[in-house]
């Protein structure tokens, strides 16, 4: 299959779409040489090193046969990448229960890697006394500030501002701000999303 072909990928604006970065990354994600997926392809590896550079336009054949080399379909290569923006003090409010405790999830609810959340505890506020698990692989904690305890297990741990943990989400925890006087914000991320 040859790809000598040069056809420039245009978008409604007249600009080059660049996909060299994205079929890179697919091939170093699934650990191939350029020349593995050259060979996969039945092209060169130099005319797959200039088209990871975006020095080349491949025909349809040889653009199939490279996103079948590196697992992609060719579509991903023209989607946008999905962002998500959540401006300060406007993420969606939820209720994960405790007390004296406001909290907001920061990222979007309808991907499945990750969940990150905030919260603002008030003095002396918890999860409450009883132990709970969550249906992740993990756990991070960040302390943005204050102080909190966490209980995992029998055992306790004092995170201060800065402080971080990790731990499986499901170890039996549970956590308190213990200060009487002080406020504290904590960034929660748990992998898969819960």
């Amino acid at each position: 299959m040859s790809g000598s072909i040069r056809r420039t990928v245009k978008t409604s604006s007249e600009q080059t779409v660049q996909i060299g970065a994205r079929l890179r990354a697919a091939r170093l994600g699934r650990g191939l040489t350029l020349g593995q997926v050259a060979s996969a392809a039945g092209l060169t590896e130099g005319f797959v090193s200039k088209l990871e550079r975006d020095q080349v336009s491949p025909s349809v054949a040889s653009l199939v046969a490279v996103c079948d080399a590196v697992g992609l379909r060719v579509g991903d290569l023209f989607e946008p990448p999905v962002t998500s923006i959540v401006r300060a003090g406007k993420g969606a409010p939820i209720n994960f229960g405790g007390e004296k405790v406001r909290e907001y999830l920061l990222s979007p609810g309808n991907q499945s890697h990750i969940e990150v959340l905030q919260s603002i505890i008030e003095p002396g506020g918890s999860a409450g006394e009883e132990l709970y698990s969550l249906d992740c692989e993990i756990e991070f904690v960040f302390v943005i500030k204050g102080t909190l305890e966490m209980r995992l297990g029998a055992e306790s741990f004092v995170l201060e501002t800065g402080d971080s943990m990790t731990f499986k989400g499901k170890e039996p925890h549970s956590w308190k701000n213990p200060s009487a006087t002080e406020g504290c914000q904590v960034l929660w991320m748990m992998a898969p999303a819960s």
